[in-house]
């Protein structure tokens, strides 16, 4: 098992810090916010390394600084961690961004691994300039990728479809090793683009037997085209020495959330034309506005996070065994990956990485 930390990069805090899918950082958050300067991110980064996290996620969107170029300045920050890169495909030309690609991983000596966010919100989207529907950017995507992977080829590549058209896309020096390439993707559009292209489906906490029938699925679709699939699963995590403390703990994050911010998340988010973000609300059906186990919609599995957060809303809460247990209880079904956060994300990193990770790595 792989097992992978977060860096922060829209800002962090000992309170939940909503954003995404259409929220700011400001859904849910009530002061005490730190900023995400190059000083802390590399705090957080150095910190993952030392712990023995694989990699960090860095994500993408408007609230967020951009991933390549924070990224890339941490590598002169840190010696083996590598940097899960999120992108936007429909951003920039798949020629570039195999060029891109290709020269951090030189840069880096073989650090880079690459998400690819298909997209966000539609209002997000337009932002940028890009006016597809959600079906189309899959469409798009699965261009892109195949252009991206043939330019890496050593042969110049030609394509011409319904979104790109290039005439000898390559690169100067095919990366080696290959970046990996992480996507995620709940709706019938998304299934058969990451069968096609993707070395790992990253799948967002849902229990378990709901994440059972995607892996499930996505070992068809790949079949289907020659292929296997590795799976990974992203996570919050709450982990502390008792169930207690854990739990006292998640306590604390709910309580220190407004109603008011709750009830716009759940408007903005609502609107989401994200299949996986509907997902997502649906595990929030239980929550009576005030118990903290109402959401606990799997034994130790808390949605509490999705209040107020778009994207990955659960989080994995109980003591240091606890955790490991639900850890093992998703890896007997076939995820290899974990891509895990907390807030804030420095002291979580350590309760997790002296808590919970020695008993995979030893």
């Amino acid at each position: 098992m792989k097992f992978h930390w977060f860096l922060p990069t829209n800002g962090d805090s000992r309170q939940l810090v909503g954003g995404g899918h259409g929220l700011t950082r400001d859904h849910g958050h009530r002061g005490g916010l730190r900023e995400p300067d190059i000083e802390y991110l590399a705090q957080v980064a150095r910190s993952a390394e030392q712990l023995g996290f694989e990699a960090v996620l860095t994500p993408t969107g408007t609230w967020c600084e951009d991933a390549w170029l924070v990224t890339a300045a941490l590598t002169r920050e840190t010696e083996r961690l590598k940097f899960l890169v999120a992108f936007r495909p429909g951003f920039l030309s798949p020629t570039l961004a195999a060029q891109m690609a290709a020269t951090y991983q030189r840069m880096s000596r073989g650090r880079l691994l690459l998400n690819v966010v298909t997209g966000g919100e539609d209002a997000e989207q337009r932002r940028f300039g890009d006016h597809l529907s959600h079906d189309e950017r899959y469409t798009r995507t699965d261009e892109f990728l195949g252009i991206v992977r043939g330019a890496w080829s050593g042969t110049p590549y030609d394509f011409k479809g319904e979104h790109y058209h290039v005439d000898g896309a390559t690169v100067s020096i095919p990366p080696d090793p290959l970046p990996q390439i992480y996507f995620g993707g709940s709706s019938p559009a998304a299934g058969p683009v990451a069968a096609r292209h993707v070395d790992v489906y990253l799948t967002w906490g849902e229990p378990p037997a709901q994440v059972a029938g995607k892996i499930a699925w996505m070992r068809e679709l790949a079949a289907a085209e020659g292929r296997e699939l590795r799976f990974g699963i992203r996570l919050h995590v709450i982990s502390r020495d008792t169930d207690a403390a854990a739990w006292a703990e998640a306590e604390r994050l709910l309580s220190a959330i407004d109603p008011a911010d709750i009830a716009r998340a759940r408007t903005v988010l609502g609107r989401s034309s994200s299949v996986g973000q509907q997902r997502m609300l649906a595990l929030q059906a239980g929550f009576d506005g005030g118990d903290v186990r109402s959401l606990e919609i799997h034994p130790g599995l808390w949605a509490g996070v999705g209040l107020v957060r778009g994207g990955a809303g659960t989080a994995l809460v109980g003591s240091h065994a606890r955790v490991a247990e639900l850890v093992e209880e998703y890896a007997s079904l076939g995820v290899e990956e974990f891509v895990l956060s907390g807030y804030p994300h420095l002291e979580e990193a350590y309760w997790f990485g002296e808590g919970v990770l020695p008993r995979f790595t030893r």
